[in-house]
């Protein structure tokens, strides 16, 4: 087994976007591999290109017609009104545009060789940034995510040898494509925190997936205290109970306070300090991507998961490359890129969010232990 972590990237995200009006328009897993080659975090040997997904790997998880539909969609770039109303394609939120296939079948290429090298003992842990679409269902496209690389990859896992899987997803939005996709199945533990009320407004406290799942709404303005808490009192615990052959990681950098979607208030030291508080509990750990909008944020967040991973330092001043990397950046058609504060280009680092654990947190959390103590004869 390598002694070092690896990182899956692709070309295809420098240039693909989905167009000048939609959320996805901004640069971001390039930036990451930007941002960490000019900080020297990225050696040939920690990088491998990520492979895009063939359909015959594909249909292992979604609808051969909509595989098939979503292939013809690229060819042609255009999407009768049939299959727009059958398969969510060609609408605002999954518009159509030139690499629609290829680059969510990337994504999904890196999940499923994630799931192979670390199944093989290749690797103990393993980054794809440009994987985390949660949202994609079997048969249509759904909430940005026109494949579900996440689900993929954990069939991925299990097809190579490694049969209990906790998910844990930090997104700012739940994660109901996976949960759809996994609902009953004894050896998943599919743990989501997300804001109550935001988009899609599934996962529920009261949402368990048949005993699968376990459902952690949260208040608007989530600290990083209040993360911290939901980590070491709910998370941890629950994946020392489950024991675990693998953990996945949905990282999405939504939940920090600059995000232009989500109303939570995290720096990205609770979503690195997250990662380094899973990692003595999974012996193979597969980090994705997922949500985030504000290119800075996004970069900023990814590379540091990155360096967490790796064990990289990361500095208090972003170095001369790194900042010239972050001013580099633009963010078309939104208030934040008009006039982006100065630390956005010279650190990495946000300043921490502390505060108080409110009451809700608390009672929620205490919620889930008891309901799992019911159902699990009180294992907690």
């Amino acid at each position: 087994m390598a002694d070092h972590p690896l990182f899956l990237g692709n070309e295809i995200y420098r240039h693909s976007s989905y167009g000048p009006s939609h959320p996805l328009r901004v640069p971001r897993v390039s930036t990451v591999m930007d941002l960490a080659r000019s900080l020297g975090w990225l050696p040939d040997h920690m990088y491998r290109t990520s492979p895009r997904a063939r359909p015959k790997a594909l249909v292992h998880w979604h609808a051969p017609e909509y595989i098939a539909a979503l292939e013809r969609a690229e060819d042609t770039q255009s999407v009768t009104e049939v299959e727009r109303a059958r398969f969510h394609l060609g609408t605002h939120s999954n518009p159509i545009y030139p690499e629609v296939f290829r680059r969510p079948a990337t994504g999904a290429g890196g999940a499923i060789l994630a799931g192979e090298l670390l199944g093989k003992g290749k690797y103990a842990s393993v980054y794809v940034p440009g994987a985390g679409t949660h949202h994609g269902m079997p048969g249509r496209a759904n909430g940005f995510c026109y494949l579900n690389d996440v689900a993929l990859g954990i069939l991925s896992l299990r097809h190579h040898g490694l049969h209990r899987i906790a998910y844990v997803d930090i997104d700012a939005h739940h994660a109901d494509g996976v949960e759809y996709g996994f609902q009953g199945d004894p050896d998943i533990l599919m743990i989501s925190i997300h804001e109550e009320n935001l988009w899609p407004k599934t996962g529920l406290l009261s949402d368990h997936a048949d005993g699968s799942a376990v459902n952690l709404p949260v208040p608007r303005g989530l600290n990083d205290s209040e993360m911290r808490y939901i980590q070491n009192h709910l998370v941890l615990p629950f994946l020392e109970h489950f024991q675990p052959d693998a953990i996945v990681l949905q990282c999405g950098a939504d939940a920090v306070e600059e995000d232009p979607l989500a109303h939570l208030s995290l720096s990205n030291n609770a979503h690195w300090a997250f990662v380094k508080a899973l990692m003595p509990y999974a012996p193979r750990l597969m980090v994705t991507g997922g949500g985030g909008y504000n290119p800075w944020s996004v970069g900023r967040l990814w590379a540091g998961v990155w360096a967490t991973l790796a064990g990289f330092e990361i500095p208090d001043n972003a170095p001369t490359a790194a900042e010239q990397v972050l001013r580099g950046l633009s963010f078309p058609g939104h208030r934040l890129g008009r006039n982006p504060p100065e630390h956005w280009f010279t650190t990495l680092r946000d300043s921490p969010r502390e505060g108080d654990v409110r009451p809700e947190i608390v009672t929620r959390v205490k919620a889930l232990l008891q309901r799992s103590n019911r159902q699990r004869g009180g294992i907690f």
